[in-house]
């Protein structure tokens, strides 16, 4: 009997925090300077991302501490994925609610962390840091991705 992976059989609320963490695909979409219209709620997305990302890897440069050098940085638990409206279609912790399966792309599914990457499904090479330019200039930065949200 072949055993189905955690993501099928548990709630994000069921999983540990190792499980948890696995999930990210390390799209770092969520790490990209959004704006948001306070009349509409709409969102504008920029090709800026925070400072702590590598731009290169996808990957932030002090993850347990980020909170401390990006105050306002979104720590996501089980309780904000279901609030939070800026998370793209394509993330693991929106599908896993949301009952539906991680694409084919996604590390767990085909053991390759870098195929998101050369899949064109993440950021890497499309954004650059929001270090040194100043908040009232990042809003020159907001880009169409595509026709989407990135």
């Amino acid at each position: 009997m072949t055993r189905l992976p955690f993501w099928k059989t548990k709630t994000l609320d069921e999983m540990t925090r190792k499980e948890w963490e696995s999930l990210c695909d390390g799209c770092a979409k969520c790490c990209i300077v959004k704006f948001e219209d306070e009349e509409t709620g709409a969102l504008a997305y920029t090709n800026l991302h925070c400072r702590l990302l590598d731009g290169s890897t996808c990957q932030c440069s002090d993850y347990k501490n980020r909170k401390k050098y990006v105050p306002d940085c979104v720590k996501l638990t089980p309780a904000s994925v279901a609030s939070v409206d800026w998370l793209p279609d394509s993330c693991a912790y929106r599908l896993v609610q949301d009952g539906k399966d991680l694409p084919d792309w996604h590390h767990l599914v085909c053991g390759d962390r870098n195929r998101i990457h050369e899949e064109g499904h993440s950021v890497r090479g499309r954004t650059i840091s929001e270090e040194g330019i100043s908040e009232e200039d990042q809003e020159d930065y907001i880009i169409d991705w595509e026709g989407s949200p990135p």
